[in-house]
């Protein structure tokens, strides 16, 4: 719903996807990805890039003025680096 959007998580074997979706418009409202440049440099674990996009999604969230999602797995077992997006969303101020 438009007050409670949905946070997508898509892993693949290399890179970490989470994108805050409104599904009654089927539009993207915020995204972050290991792929964009704000991972240029970046040195770490998997789970450590993973919980980054956490973060960084939630600081973008919050300036769109997002407060709270649900989170969306995509699938994939609540374990590891979808976790780790999770906790760091969460660190980041994001309710889940």
């Amino acid at each position: 719903t438009p007050e409670l959007p949905r946070l997508v998580v898509t892993r693949s074997n290399r890179h970490m996807v989470a994108q805050i979706v409104d599904d009654t418009k089927g539009v993207t409202l915020v995204s972050e990805s290991t792929l964009m440049s704000d991972f240029a440099g970046f040195e770490g674990t998997k789970t450590e890039a993973a919980k980054k996009v956490g973060e960084l999604i939630a600081k973008k969230a919050q300036d769109a003025g997002i407060t709270a999602v649900v989170f969306d797995r995509g699938g994939n077992k609540y374990h590891g680096r979808v976790a780790a997006v999770a906790e760091g969303a969460r660190e980041g101020g994001l309710a889940l």
